[in-house]
Parts: C-alpha cells; sequence; structure tokens
C-alpha cells in the first residue's frame, strides 16, 4: 500500500468518516511575505443583484471544485519556492487565499483586506501612499474578467501587482487603466484568432456569434466580429445570452434568436461565454429542440462541470474549443491527495489552528464551509483536465520579481529592506520567469505569449472527455482523423450560404452578407487574382486571358506570316505568274522579229511582260512583320507596273478600235500620231499620272505600322494602317480607267476571217481585271485586318495571271506549237508575201524600215 494511501487511511481512522475536514484552514500560511488570492471556491445558486438594497453578502452555497484547484495549484507553488533554493533563499512566501463566489461583491471584501495595514484589518486614508505598507504584497487572480475589471482599477490606484490566471479580456492590456495588472494566460485576442483561423480551416463563412451578457462576452464577441469580418466570415445571427437572473424579455429574446438559427442554414455557433451563461443558453437550446451545430467554445466554458453535466447536452451536436497550454504537472494529482488526506488528519488540522488566530474570517466571514465537506470524488472529475499550471506559474512570476528586487542570488538575498507593492511592480514589467522549467515572459501589456491546444467532447457515459485534435500557436494544426463529427452521417458539417466559386468565377454578393452571393464567370481579357476577390482583374494590354482564367498570358505579335497556309499557297501561285511572264518573255524576245511579237506591240509588248513580272515581285512585300519602308512601297510597286502594263494594252486596242471601226483614211492618219515616241509618251503620261497619284497617297496619308492590342483576343496584331480608304481607292482610278478604255475599244469589234482576232482576249483580260478588283472590294472590306495582305495578295496575282492568260500565253502557244500561223497574213492583214499589210504600222517605225 502507498504511503498516501496509509496516510489517508490513517487519517480517516483516526478522525471518523464524514467528520469536517479542517482543508479551509490550508488556505492560509504565514510568511515574509505575504500573497493575496482571490478564487472561485463557492458559487451563488441564482443570484440577482438588481434588487439589492443593503450591502450584505450573497449566499455562496454551491462548491466549485476548479477553484479549489486552482487556490491548491498557488498552495503548490509556494510551498515548493519555501522548500527550494533558487527562488528567494532564506525567505519564506505565505499566502492568504479567499472566496469571490464568482461575484464583484464578494470579491471586494478581500480586496480591502488586503489593502489593509500589515497586521491589522483597518485600511488608513493617506494623501500618498508610497511609504503605504499593505498586508500582501501582490495578489493572485481573480479567474473572472467580469471581477478582474472591477478588482483591476482597485489594486491599479494602489500599484499592488496583480496576476491572474484566467482573465482574459482583451480590455486589461490596456495599461492606463490597468497599470498593475498581469496575467499567465494570453488575451482573448490570441483565442479569437485561434477560433477564426478554425473556421477558416473548415471554410465554415456562416455562423451565429453568441456571446455572454457581461463584460468577458460582449468583449470576446465584438473582437471576434470584427476579425472575423476583416476574413470574409460572415456572422448570420448574433446576440447577447443573459446570465441565470434574466428577465422575461431576455429569455423571449434568447429563445427567438435560437428558433432563428435553428430554421436557417447555419451549422456552426461560436459562443464566448461564461460558464453560467453557457449553462442557461443549452438549458433554452435543450428545451426548443435545438437541431445538432458544431459549438465553437470560449475557454471559459470548455471544461466546465456546469455545462459538460447538464442533462441533455450529448444532443447538441459537436463541441470543439480552445484551451491554453502549459507546462504537464503530473505531480499536482498526488499533491491535491495528500491535502485532503492532511485535512482529515486531526492533528495537521489543530497545527493548523494554533498557527491561525482567523482574524480574517471575523471580517469577511468562513473562507470556505463547503470545502471542509468534500471528498477526493468531488474533485477528481475535475483533474484530469484542470488548467492548474496558470495559477501555478502566477505564483513563480511574483516570486522570481521579488527575487530580482531583493538582488537575490543562490548564497541568499543581500537586501534586507522591506519591499512595497509598488517597487516590485517596477521589476513585473518584461519579467521572464521559469514555472516548472517553462520559459514565459510579460509583454509591455502584461499579457503572455502561450499556445493553446484544440480540445473535442468525446461521449463516455454521461459526461465528455476531452480529446486533443489539434493545436494553435500563431496558426492552427489540425488532426483531422482526430475528429469525430456528431452529425447524423458523421460526415464534416458544412456551413456556408453560398456554395464555393469554381476556379476563375469571383462572387456577386446579394444580400447584406457578402458570404451571399453568385458566382460569375471572369470572361476574356480579365482573370481572379485571388481567392477573395469580388470583381474580376483585366489584364494588362500586352496580356491576354481565355474565360475562367487564373492568370493573364503574354500576347503573341501577329501579322500574315511567311509560313502560313495561305501564304505558301499564293507564292505557289507567285510561282507560276511570275514563272509564265518571265517565260513568255523570252519567248517573246526570241521571237522579237515575227509578226506575231510585232502586231503585239514589239518593244511595248516586252515592257509590259516585264512590268507584269514586277507587279507578281511586288507581292512580296505583303508577309512577313511590317516595317515602315515595305508599308510606304506596297502599293506603288503593286499599282504602278500594272499602269505600265494596262498603258500598253490600251494602245493596242486603240489601234485594233481604228483598224475596225474607222474609215482606211482616217485609221491611217491617226495611226501615225501612236507611232514610235509618241507611243511611249502616252505609256509614260499614264504612268506618271498613276506616280502622281500614289504620291498623293503616300505624301498625305502615309500608312504606318500600328500595333493593335484589340482586335484579337490572344495577339497582338502588327499591321500597316491606312489612314484614307478615299486616297486608297484612288490609286486604283488610273488602271480602272486605263482598262475601261481598253475594254470599250476592243468590245464592240467584229473578228475577221483568217486574222488573228486580238481584240477578243484583250476583252476577257479586262474583264479579268474588273472581276478581280470588283471582287476585291468586299472581300477586303470583310476579311480580318490580319489577313488582308493575303487579300491584296490574290488579288494582284490574278489579276496577272487573268492578262497573262488572255492576252499572252495563246500567242506563246501559237509561237510553240502552231509557228505555221505565225505570217503577217494571220496577224498583220497583209497578203501573201507582203510582210506590212495594213496593220504593218503596229510594231512602229522599226517594223517598217525592215519591211522595206
Amino acid at each position: 500500500m502507498s504511503g498516501l494511501a496509509l496516510l489517508g487511511l490513517a487519517a480517516l481512522l483516526g478522525r471518523g468518516v464524514g467528520a469536517p475536514l479542517c482543508l479551509s484552514r490550508q488556505l492560509r500560511m504565514q510568511g515574509d511575505y505575504v500573497l493575496g488570492g482571490l478564487f472561485p471556491l463557492r458559487t451563488a445558486e441564482d443570484t440577482d443583484l438588481s434588487g439589492r438594497t443593503q450591502p450584505n453578502t450573497p449566499e455562496c452555497s454551491r462548491f466549485s471544485a476548479p477553484g479549489l484547484l486552482w487556490a491548491l495549484a498557488v498552495k503548490m507553488a509556494v510551498e515548493e519556492i519555501n522548500k527550494g533554493s533558487a527562488l528567494l533563499p532564506g525567505l519564506r512566501l505565505g499566502f492568504d487565499l479567499f472566496d469571490t463566489c464568482s461575484e464583484s461583491v464578494v470579491a471586494m471584501k478581500p480586496s480591502l483586506m488586503f489593502m489593509a495595514k500589515a497586521g491589522s484589518c483597518d485600511v488608513a486614508a493617506y494623501c500618498d501612499y508610497t511609504q503605504y505598507q499593505p498586508r500582501v504584497l501582490a495578489v493572485i487572480g481573480p479567474h473572472s474578467s467580469e471581477l478582474a475589471l472591477v478588482t483591476g482599477k482597485f489594486f491599479g490606484f494602489f500599484l499592488i501587482p496583480q496576476v491572474s490566471y484566467g482573465a482574459s479580456t482583451d480590455q486589461l492590456s490596456n495599461r492606463e487603466v490597468f497599470p498593475s495588472f498581469f496575467r499567465t494566460v494570453p488575451s482573448d485576442r490570441v483565442q479569437v484568432a485561434a477560433m477564426v483561423e478554425l473556421l477558416r480551416e473548415f471554410r465554415w463563412n456562416w455562423v451565429a456569434a453568441l456571446g455572454s451578457d457581461d463584460e468577458y462576452g460582449r468583449q470576446g464577441l465584438s473582437l471576434f466580429s470584427s476579425l472575423a469580418n476583416m476574413w470574409g466570415i460572415c456572422i448570420a445571427h448574433e446576440g447577447l445570452v443573459p446570465l441565470s437572473h434574466a428577465t422575461v424579455l431576455q429569455v423571449d429574446a434568447t429563445q427567438g434568436l435560437l428558433q432563428r438559427v435553428n430554421q436557417s442554414s447555419v451549422q456552426v455557433v461560436v459562443l464566448f461565454a461564461s460558464a453560467r451563461a453557457a449553462r442557461t443558453l443549452f438549458s433554452y437550446s435543450i428545451r426548443c429542440g435545438l437541431s445538432p451545430k458544431v459549438w465553437v467554445a470560449s475557454e471559459a466554458w470548455l471544461t466546465s462541470d456546469l455545462v459538460m453535466t447538464l442533462p441533455g447536452m450529448a444532443q447538441m451536436g459537436t463541441v470543439l474549443g480552445f484551451l491554453q497550454r502549459g507546462a504537464p504537472m503530473p505531480e499536482f494529482s498526488s499533491y491535491v491527495r495528500t491535502c485532503l488526506a492532511l485535512a482529515a488528519d486531526p492533528a495537521h488540522c489543530a497545527s493548523l489552528e494554533a498557527e491561525q488566530p482567523g482574524l480574517e474570517e471575523q471580517v469577511v466571514g468562513p473562507r470556505c464551509p463547503q470545502c471542509d465537506h468534500i471528498t477526493p470524488e468531488n474533485v477528481s472529475a475535475d483533474l484530469p483536465h484542470h488548467q492548474a499550471f496558470a495559477a501555478y506559474a502566477a505564483v513563480y512570476s511574483v516570486a522570481q520579481a521579488l527575487h530580482n528586487t531583493l538582488l537575490c542570488n543562490a548564497s541568499g538575498c543581500p537586501s534586507r529592506e522591506r519591499v512595497r507593492p509598488w517597487q516590485l511592480l517596477e521589476n513585473m514589467y518584461n519579467l521572464t520567469f521559469r514555472p516548472h522549467g517553462l520559459a514565459m515572459r510579460f509583454d509591455a501589456s502584461g499579457n503572455v505569449e502561450m499556445g493553446y491546444d484544440l480540445k473535442l467532447w468525446v461521449w463516455q457515459d454521461q459526461k465528455p472527455l476531452t480529446r486533443t485534435v489539434g493545436s494553435f500557436d500563431g496558426s492552427l494544426q489540425l488532426q483531422r482523423s482526430r475528429i469525430r463529427w456528431h452529425t447524423p452521417s458523421s460526415e464534416e458539417p458544412v456551413s456556408q450560404c453560398s456554395r464555393q466559386c469554381e476556379e476563375g468565377q469571383v462572387r456577386r454578393a446579394k444580400g447584406f452578407h457578402s458570404c451571399c452571393y453568385d458566382c460569375v464567370d471572369c470572361k476574356a481579357g480579365s482573370y481572379k487574382s485571388s481567392s477573395d476577390d469580388l470583381t474580376c482583374t483585366q489584364c494588362d494590354e500586352d496580356k491576354w486571358s481565355p474565360d475562367r482564367s487564373l492568370r493573364c498570358f503574354p500576347r503573341k505579335l501577329k501579322f500574315l506570316a511567311w509560313g502560313e497556309p495561305a501564304v505558301l499557297l499564293l507564292l505557289l501561285l507567285l510561282g507560276l505568274a511570275l514563272g509564265l511572264a518571265l517565260a513568255a518573255l523570252a519567248l517573246f524576245v526570241q521571237h522579237r522579229d515575227s509578226p506575231l511579237v510585232l502586231a503585239s506591240g514589239g518593244p511595248r509588248a516586252f515592257f509590259s511582260l516585264a512590268c507584269l513580272s514586277v507587279a507578281c515581285a511586288s507581292v512580296l512585300l505583303f508577309p512577313g512583320r511590317p516595317s515602315p519602308a515595305s508599308c510606304l512601297a506596297q502599293q506603288p510597286l503593286l499599282h504602278l507596273p500594272l499602269t505600265g502594263c494596262l498603258s500598253t494594252l490600251v494602245l493596242q486596242a486603240v489601234d485594233i478600235f481604228m483598224e475596225s471601226q474607222l474609215p482606211l483614211s482616217w485609221a491611217d492618219r491617226l495611226r501615225g500620231h501612236l507611232q514610235g515616241p509618241r507611243a511611249w509618251l502616252v505609256v509614260l503620261l499614264a504612268m506618271l499620272a498613276e506616280a502622281a497619284l500614289c504620291t498623293w497617297y503616300l505624301v498625305g496619308f502615309p500608312p504606318e505600322v500600328v500595333t493593335d492590342w484589340r482586335v484579337l483576343p490572344t495577339e497582338v496584331l502588327v499591321s500597316c494602317y491606312v489612314h484614307s480608304w478615299i486616297s486608297f481607292g484612288l490609286v486604283h482610278i488610273t488602271n480602272a480607267m486605263l482598262a475601261s478604255l481598253c475594254f470599250l475599244g476592243t468590245f464592240l469589234v467584229q473578228s475577221q476571217p483568217g486574222r488573228y482576232n486580238s481584240a477578243r482576249g484583250l476583252t476577257f483580260a479586262m474583264l479579268a481585271y474588273f472581276i478581280t478588283w470588283i471582287s476585291f472590294v468586299p472581300l477586303f472590306a470583310n476579311t480580318h485586318v490580319a489577313y488582308r495582305p493575303a487579300v491584296q495578295m490574290g488579288a494582284n496575282l490574278l489579276c496577272v495571271l487573268g492578262i497573262l492568260a488572255t492576252v499572252y500565253l495563246p500567242k506563246c502557244f501559237l509561237l510553240l506549237w502552231q509557228p505555221e500561223r505565225n505570217t503577217p497574213e494571220f496577224f498583220l492583214g497583209g497578203r501573201p508575201g507582203d510582210t506590212r499589210g495594213r496593220g504593218g504600222s503596229r510594231g512602229g517605225d522599226e517594223t517598217q524600215g525592215k519591211n522595206e
């Protein structure tokens, strides 16, 4: 049998089973420096102070096991320090622990007792309290934020250090209002950040938020609302939970709120409340038949017996909450049992009675009468998950500050001057201390940085156990596999007003809440830059994006490239046209003295074929990336050669017209004016007219290289921009007039039997010209700007091929395969043996000289 069990058995045998303990007497111990303590050792049953008419004390009848355990943790820490030599060697700490009953009117009595002069129950009134020495050096507690807001101002006036082991409201971080307040738990701001991180992890953005109708709940709810809104979490329903002494209106408001939550799609409720308010809320919830929800609990009620033992709590759903993490204290359970065993020992109780005269009880009443009538079973249920470390660490913080103030070292404390509370406070700021080997430090606001464990309620029988399923140290670490959801299908709950938008979709809010929205696709040219975007972001000018894109892509340059299929086909057509033109030119030069060539104009035919060759080659200016030079040269090099060719054909048409339609004398007279240099003058004048139009076009409305970012969705178009379509059309006027004259001169001419019909070839050539360029206009206008150069290339090549096919290729056929027809009679209209004939003058003066 262990020593502890023997001790307990001996105490019970000596005292008698069921006899009162003297546990309340262990809440006081004398020492060189005394620490005051405020603990919720009891609670009041349904206390309503609103009707209080006399300054009497409420009836505190219910025992609170957590409060006793916090007090015993302080007692354990003091005894450790007194026994050890690391802190305050040669000095002895004492403590004086009182009950607060979780009521400020109760907590103020021991607070006034702490302010009394040492060895007295009187609080002296002075103008200057610098030399004032109160009974206690510092105060540990209280646990409640509501009480700390009262006592914090009271002790702050006298600059008495106060270290709370549970008050977490963020208001207490205000150094101007609470200059002497410290705590060994993080501010609620940290806990709220952890809650919001939890909601974001599970994508719960449609929640209800409730807080107790006290300072703790209101402050926590305010912090949560602001931080949740910052992270896009919408609060569908928000309200305050009344305390146990609620009015009828408050009860109706709470039940109405629960009904609205039950009827909505909200599956998650954040409850930032004290334990009593949480019990009240769950009582209403069970009565109203609230469907199971996920309850995100604040630390104040997560492990409270008041809530855990409430009948019907298992029907409420899943409970998750953050609990402060401290250093493990496995020896604390044994220490509690030892204290209970000693409290049952009559000899030990007698020694405590002799040491403590009990002056305080005469003033403030019994410390904790209910503590003397408990059994180990009354506290054993709270031991596994009790957060005793914060109270334990609070004692070590004061001891370390006193150690530093007295300049203590391993051998002792050299300074023997009596330390006053305000002197100790100077060493509390930014203090570093090590309770149970864990390094802790007060920051400028009196807070400590400590992590949280994420706890889940796991039901066993009628009371839940807490299971660790994650942690929070600035960021959330989650163990999803350890979470068991208390839902009908055991699946992870979804609490969203609207579904999550897919990639490339942004939210268009509907109603008052940003979490209720429609999903809208980002159109081409825009993208969704981040998951929180409410509008699509337009791509930069040099980039593009498809529909529902998450990023933009660089645009590629677009122009009529050499390797495109259309260009390759046109280059094949170019090779054909240029090859035919050069072949015809070579063949005509070879047979330059033949009647066929002389009838075609002789040297003018060579010039015409050369112009057609140049016109073919000019299409090479259209493919490839445009440059300023190519843009300027395209139209002149395309139209001037055509003008030269058409002007020679007009001379042939005029000759044919005069021969067939005018009297012989008139024809010979007029033909004399269109021979030799005068014929070349006609060609020159036509080309000068076309050159003038091209010059006006280039000078007045010069085409330029432009970069168009809008015309193509994914590319940037580089093209030659035409400033004036009228000037562009006028460049065609000269050629159109020449083609019209040529067509009119040959259209009505009747062919003569036995003669080569040159008029028919010219007529069809002009028809090919008109068909090509008239078709060019609508085709060019309706073709995408990127492919307009290809349309111009095709029109030019088809025009050249039309002239070759109707005027020159039939003559080449006769030269190659029917040379017997290459006679003056067939081409020049003379008699057999007469090389001149009637049409012998068509070749010019050179032809006449040769024939003579």
